[in-house]
């Protein structure tokens, strides 16, 4: 299967930076991150040109801006946890019975709930992460130059995006991007249901996939 290093750098280094803007709070260290890379900047348009970052430090803007947004967003008047979105009493499925976990436990990706402080492992931010872990498990199947491990996780990924992120988030999304009182948030969840769309579409066309509305060749069962 033809996949380019630049391809799949692009796609891990973006899984990290949208699972860590959902996770929690930024620090220091994430906003550096952003700023000192014109390339991620870019994808913070409204961010990148805030004319608060131009007043204040980061830790100030974190403080008094981006913490408060944070708690808005995440912790107090959204949800944003797949149970929620998929059942119908919209309860918050923290225990075994979620439908992520089997997968999870099926690749080995275990989630700490407190370090991570969120409830359920349903969480956007923890589905981003596994996103993320299933694109650094592809470096190593290149390296190891193991085709059928390499199509495998094109498949999972796929899936898990079919199955679970796109089944629920862009509703979440929406909402977000909707309530969001400062840039990097408004930005961010711009670029996550965008970057999703397009990432989907990237996987279908390698796993010669044809999408509803498209053309091109017949689907590879």
């Amino acid at each position: 299967m033809n996949i380019t290093n630049e391809e799949l750098g692009n796609r891990i280094t973006l899984y990290a930076v949208i699972s860590r803007l959902m996770m929690s709070e930024v620090d220091d260290e994430f906003l550096k991150s952003i700023e000192s890379n014109e390339a991620l900047l870019n994808l913070f348009p409204n961010y990148k040109n805030w004319d608060k970052r131009k007043e204040f430090s980061s830790s100030i803007l974190k403080e008094r801006y981006l913490d408060v947004d944070y708690t808005n967003l995440f912790l107090l008047h959204l949800v944003p946890y797949e149970s929620f979105y998929t059942r119908d009493d919209q309860m918050i499925e923290s225990g075994g019975d979620n439908p992520v976990i089997e997968l999870y436990n099926a690749l080995d990706f275990r989630v700490e709930l407190d370090k991570a402080r969120v409830v359920s492992p349903d969480h956007i931010g923890v589905e981003l992460e596994f996103m993320y872990m299933l694109c650094s498990a592809m470096e190593k199947a290149i390296e190891a130059d193991d085709e059928d491990a390499l199509e495998e996780l094109f498949y999972v990924q796929r899936g898990f995006l079919l199955d679970h992120l796109l089944n629920w988030a862009p509703m979440y999304l929406i909402n977000m991007k909707k309530e969001s009182r400062t840039p990097l948030y408004h930005d961010g969840a711009e670029l996550v249901m965008e970057f999703l769309l397009s990432d989907f579409q990237y996987l279908s066309e390698k796993l010669n996939i044809t999408l509803p509305g498209t053309c091109g060749s017949k689907h590879k069962k």
